[in-house]
């Protein structure tokens, strides 16, 4: 017979969101009996990797041992979950261990679903192929930017939902401004590759982007989707209105289809389109009441970026612990999630809204109007928000992120 385990609270998953819940429950209330179910050993700063491959920072200050992220007084299971029993209140792990529960926590995160493009995973780090989606990948950018002197550059984007979804114009973005300086970029042809019908989804920011893709040259292809890549030959197969499309390339930087994991998309927890069915503003399971979910792999319609991930850790971590003392969620989640769009070396639009498009700027628009390009922009997200995810994220300090309390909680 299986071994049974009990945790009064089981976080699935390691990365921002199941580490900054786990600390916002302990800054609330010290002694909770958490355990944190994640088989990695490495943890990971993901937005830092848009630097990376502009060559602005170096990989290994991304990553650290998962266990230095780990809070303490938070119990490891070193290995992945299964499946789900919610009606019993609990989790079955990868060795056939059952994990009984009185609060679950889902933060699994997206599954990046590169096998989806034909002949892309062989021939991803080699022929001109690359992607800031993965951190071995990223130093390869940035070495496939810094060599190019002419050609076609191709940078891609899949359809929604993705993380971070300015991330594949910022790669396209940082690697024109390398080649303005170096003046190269003329001799380049440079093409967005858009499986969307908009350059961004909120509308607000779209001005300020337009005149970086008038500024680099940059040919916007909007309705392409990457559906096979030739590395050998450096052909990349597009499937558009008129059909399929196949264009050669000098550098393709590609960001995969993303999709629900395997494990959370075939569980009894999931939606129609594979995420947690929770609702929008609780974050609260629609049918298991005490199961919340955070980050990338909720089915909330907010962007998914790690700073939503900062905003929505301190809302389950007290809707969390209301519900365990038998009470009813306290706190709203607005949809906040930011996306500093990084147009030069320097200079950033910093993106900030919730649901509907709502712009939810965090600084005065005298000291940082995110509709336009500012260098305080830059030196936030270079500088700042780097060390906030390690020492403040990660380690439950709510700055600009506290809770608040609905009017009848």
């Amino acid at each position: 017979m299986s071994e049974v385990k009990y945790h009064q609270i089981v976080i699935i998953g390691g990365g921002a969101g199941g580490i900054a819940a786990a600390s916002s429950l302990l800054k609330r209330r010290p002694g909770l009996d958490i355990v944190l179910v994640e088989p990695r050993d490495e943890h990971f700063y993901q937005p830092g990797w848009t630097m990376v491959g502009a060559g602005v920072f170096n990989a290994p200050v991304t990553r650290r041992a998962m266990e230095s992220v780990i809070p303490d007084g938070v119990s490891w299971i070193r290995q992945a979950a299964k499946s789900f029993q919610p009606e019993e209140n609990a989790i079955t792990l990868e060795d056939g261990t059952r994990v009984k529960y009185d609060l679950l926590i889902v933060a699994a995160g997206i599954k990046l679903d590169w096998g989806q493009i034909k002949g892309l995973e062989e021939t991803l780090g080699h022929n001109g192929v690359t992607s800031n989606y993965r951190y071995d990948l990223a130093p390869y950018t940035y070495e496939l930017v810094a060599a190019l002197k002419e050609g076609r550059a191709i940078f891609t984007q899949p359809p929604m939902p993705i993380k971070c979804a300015g991330a594949p114009q910022k790669a396209m973005y940082l690697s024109c401004d390398v080649w303005r300086s170096a003046g190269v970029l003329d001799n380049i042809e440079v093409e967005f590759c858009n499986a969307g019908g908009v350059l961004f989804g909120v509308e607000a920011y779209v001005p300020a982007l337009m005149e970086y893709v008038d500024r680099y040259g940059i040919r916007l292809k909007l309705g392409s989707k990457l559906v096979a890549v030739d590395g050998a030959n450096k052909a990349a197969t597009f499937e558009t209105a008129d059909g399929l499309v196949t264009r050669q390339f000098d550098m393709l930087h590609v960001v995969p289809p993303q999709v629900a994991p395997d494990f959370i998309r075939e569980s009894p927890l999931a939606n129609a389109a594979g995420f947690v069915d929770v609702d929008d503003l609780t974050l609260r399971h629609k049918k298991y009441p005490n199961i919340f979910a955070l980050g990338d792999v909720g089915g909330m319609p907010n962007a998914k970026t790690a700073a939503a991930v900062r905003k929505q850790a301190p809302i389950v971590a007290v809707n969390a612990l209301a519900v365990m003392s038998g009470g009813e969620p306290v706190s709203d989640y607005d949809g906040y999630g930011s996306c500093p769009l990084t147009v030069e070396r320097g200079k950033i639009i910093l993106a900030e809204f919730g649901y509907g498009g709502k712009l939810l700027p965090s600084f005065p628009k005298w000291l940082i109007d995110g509709t336009k390009p500012r260098r305080l922009s830059w030196l936030l997200k270079t500088e700042v928000l780097p060390w906030v995810y390690w020492n403040g994220m990660l380690k439950g300090r709510e700055w600009l992120v506290a809770p608040v309390k609905k009017p009848e909680a």
